[in-house]
């Protein structure tokens, strides 16, 4: 039986964030419609496009998947559905602080942790593990968070593409690719709005499926690697299914007919 050393997979959902841009653009007294169209218009003035800059994005949700131990797997989302951001992201540097997991990611680097780290600072949150470069523990200074190299966060998209980025790819894509159900139902296009429409828990539900997918893709990796075999792959598949299952959620439910019927 594989035994693995905490490893935590993320993903994370956001918003524009109207208040943020609001103050740098000077527009107090203006609604958020206009704020929004604002920013909008300054973003494509800068980059052309309107995709607003990580310092500018708000986080909704952040969906974690646990494997640790023996047999443990959970896969959920941080905070209750009214949980404001400050409190989804202090959640998300205690899990790190406690368990010091390996955190796997599918772009985290180019966008996920540069959002947490603007948005932990605006919202005055300490993380001294995830910051540590070997002040605090020795180690940290050969196996950090931080450095590109390092993999105690490894990006696997920037990874499997020898952090060459004419070589990344989209996550549903290789999930699919690789036999998963890769995005069910909604995409990040999709997010803002829905957000808007109160439809928190959809989102939320999302980042979930977002989340297992990676995991997935993660588990054929280290097979790729050599770190667990065929089998043992089959036996993460199984407990991912069984935990599905056994949560009687229907977005569970529908994830797992559709990698079946991929099967």
């Amino acid at each position: 039986m594989t035994s693995f050393d905490p490893m935590l997979v993320f993903d994370i959902e956001t918003v524009p964030d109207v208040a943020g841009g609001r103050r740098i653009l000077g527009l107090d007294g203006f609604d958020d419609a206009d704020v929004r169209t604002a920013m909008i218009s300054a973003r494509m003035q800068s980059r052309g496009t309107d995709f607003q800059p990580p310092h500018l994005q708000r986080v909704v949700a952040i969906s974690v998947a646990l494997r640790s131990g023996e047999d443990r797997f959970k896969c959920w989302t941080l905070g209750d559905e009214d949980a404001d951001e400050a409190e989804i992201i202090q959640r998300f540097y205690d899990g790190v602080e406690r368990y010091r997991p390996q955190l796997v990611s599918w772009n985290g680097s180019g966008f996920d942790l540069p959002v947490l780290h603007y948005r932990a600072m605006l919202h005055g949150i300490a993380a001294p593990a995830y910051w540590d470069t070997g002040a605090r523990e020795r180690e940290s200074k050969y196996n950090n968070y931080l450095s590109r190299y390092h993999e105690r966060h490894l990006d696997l998209m920037d990874y499997l593409a020898l952090y060459n980025g004419r070589n990344y790819a989209p996550l549903t894509e290789i999930a699919v690719l690789l036999g998963f159900p890769g995005k069910l139902g909604m995409d990040g296009s999709k997010v803002a709005q829905a957000f808007e429409e109160g439809r928190i828990r959809e989102i939320r539900e999302y980042c979930e499926t977002d989340v297992l997918n990676t995991w997935l893709v993660t588990l054929r990796f280290l097979r790729l690697r050599g770190q667990i075999s065929a089998q043992e792959e089959a036996v993460e598949h199984e407990r991912a299914k069984a935990y599905c299952r056994d949560s009687g959620a229907v977005h569970w439910k529908e994830f797992v007919e559709a990698w079946e019927a991929k099967a």
